[in-house]
C-alpha cells in the first residue's frame, strides 16, 4: 500500500503504541481501512477530502491583491514569486535595518535570497541564524519568517527588548531555504518535502534536505533509497542549497551564535542531538533557554510545546541542520517544530498563522535575550 507518511517522516521511526499520520489516496483507503481493522490498530479520520481542503487554502488566491506590499497580508501563504518581491520591496524600503543578499543557486537555478537584519550599530556585532522552509510543503515555516521580520520592523522604535535585539545583534533569516521544492509544492504537488534534483539512475526528484548535511550523514533516520522522502542524497551536501548555506554558515561560525530551524508539524522545541543519544557539552545553557522559550510561547494562547533533546524528544535522525550547526561551533542550534499535532497537519489553515506565529516571536525574542545574557 502506497501511503505518504506525514508523522513520523519515515517508517523506521514507527514503534509500538506509537500515533503515525498517513495519508492515503481514495483507492488505497478502500483497503487500508479493512485491514486496519482487521489488525486491531484503531484509527481516526482526520481530513476525509484532503483535495478539498486544499483547493479551500489555495483557491482563495485570486481576488486577492498581489502587488501591493503596504498591505502585504502576513495572514496568508504566499508563492515564492510573492516572498521573493517582498524581500526586494523590504531592501529597498527599510535600507537602515534591511540588506538583501544571496548565498547562492538552488538546483534549479534560483537565487538562495538571505535577509540581514540590525541596526549597523557597530562593525562588528554577534549573530542569529533563522532559516524557513527547509521542507517544501511546510508552508507555516515561511509565513513564520516573513511575520518575525515585519514584527521585527514594526516594534522596533517601541519595544525595548526588540531595540536591544535588533542594535545588538545581526539576524540573517532565510524565509524559504528549499526554493525549488517550495516552487513545486504550489504549483504540483501540495505535499511535496525535498529538493528538486534529478537523480539519474532513478526517475525520483529530490534529496532531504534535512538529512544532507555532514554530520553522521546517512546514518540511522535516513535513507538510501533516491525514492524515499529522507533520501540523504548521493553525498553529503549534494544539494546546491545546503552547500552555500553549510559554506556560508562556515564563513560566518566565530559571528553566529544561534542556529533556529523552523518546521512543521508537532509542537516541540528541539536542540541536539539529533543524531545519537547524548548529552550535548553546554546542556544545562540550552536547556534553560528551551524551557523559557517554550513558557514564553505558551503564555500567549496556552499551546504546549515539548522540548528537549531531538533524538529523544522526536526520533533519531542523521545529517540534519542543527546537529551540523552545532557541531560547527554555533552554541545555540534548535530545531522548531510549529502548529499543530496533526489534525490539520501541513495543512495548517491561514486563520492560525496569526496565533501560530505570535508565540512563537515569544520564544525567538526569548532564546535571543538568554543569548545576550551569557549563560555559562
Amino acid at each position: 500500500l502506497q501511503v505518504d507518511l506525514w508523522q513520523p517522516s519515515s517508517p523506521f521511526h514507527i514503534v509500538e503504541g506509537m500515533v503515525t499520520d498517513v495519508r492515503v489516496s481514495q483507492n488505497t483507503s478502500r483497503s487500508l481501512l479493512p485491514y486496519l481493522q482487521q489488525a486491531n490498530i484503531q484509527y481516526t479520520i482526520l481530513i476525509s477530502d484532503l483535495q478539498k481542503a486544499i483547493e479551500n487554502q489555495t483557491g482563495l488566491r485570486s481576488h486577492r491583491n498581489r502587488r501591493s506590499l503596504s498591505g502585504y497580508n502576513y495572514e496568508v501563504y504566499h508563492s515564492l514569486e510573492e516572498i521573493q518581491g517582498w524581500m526586494h520591496h523590504l531592501n529597498k524600503t527599510h535600507s537602515d535595518l534591511v540588506h538583501m543578499f544571496s548565498v547562492g543557486k538552488s538546483y534549479e537555478g534560483r537565487p538562495l535570497f538571505v535577509l540581514k537584519l540590525g541596526k549597523r550599530s557597530r562593525p562588528y556585532k554577534k549573530a542569529v541564524w533563522i532559516d524557513c522552509g527547509i521542507h517544501a510543503r511546510e508552508w507555516i515555516g515561511p509565513a513564520f519568517c516573513q511575520w518575525f521580520v515585519k514584527e521585527a520592523l514594526q516594534t522596533y522604535q517601541t519595544d525595548p527588548a526588540m531595540k536591544k535585539m535588533l542594535t545588538q545583534l545581526y539576524f540573517y533569516i532565510m524565509p524559504v531555504f528549499n526554493v525549488d521544492g517550495y516552487q513545486f509544492s504550489w504549483t504540483n504537488d501540495r505535499f511535496w518535502r525535498k529538493t528538486r534534483s534529478k537523480n539519474t539512475r532513478f526517475r525520483c526528484h529530490g534529496v532531504d534536505a534535512n538529512r544532507n548535511w555532514k554530520v553522521k550523514w546517512c546514518d540511522e533516520g535516513a535513507s538510501f533509497h533516491p525514492c524515499d522522502d529522507t533520501y540523504c542524497g548521493p553525498f553529503p551536501e549534494s544539494e546546491p542549497e545546503v552547500k552555500a548555506v553549510a559554506h556560508f554558515l562556515r564563513r560566518h561560525r566565530k559571528q553566529i551564535k544561534a542556529y533556529l530551524s523552523f518546521h512543521a508539524y508537532a509542537q516541540m522545541l528541539l536542540y541536539p542531538y539529533s543524531y545519537k543519544y547524548a548529552t550535548i557539552p553546554n546542556f544545562n545553557c540550552v536547556e534553560s533557554a528551551a524551557y523559557n522559550a517554550v513558557n514564553a510561547l505558551q503564555s500567549a494562547y496556552g499551546v504546549r510545546y515539548r522540548y528537549g533533546p531531538a533524538s529523544s524528544t522526536l526520533y533519531v535522525s542523521s545529517g540534519s541542520s542543527m546537529d551540523w550547526a552545532y557541531k560547527n561551533g554555533i552554541p545555540y542550534a534548535f530545531a522548531f517544530e510549529l502548529r499543530d499535532t496533526g489534525h490539520f497537519g501541513f495543512l495548517l489553515p491561514e486563520t492560525l498563522i496569526k496565533p501560530t506565529c505570535t508565540e512563537t516571536v515569544l520564544a525567538v525574542k526569548n532564546i535571543t535575550l538568554h543569548l545576550l545574557k551569557k549563560c555559562h
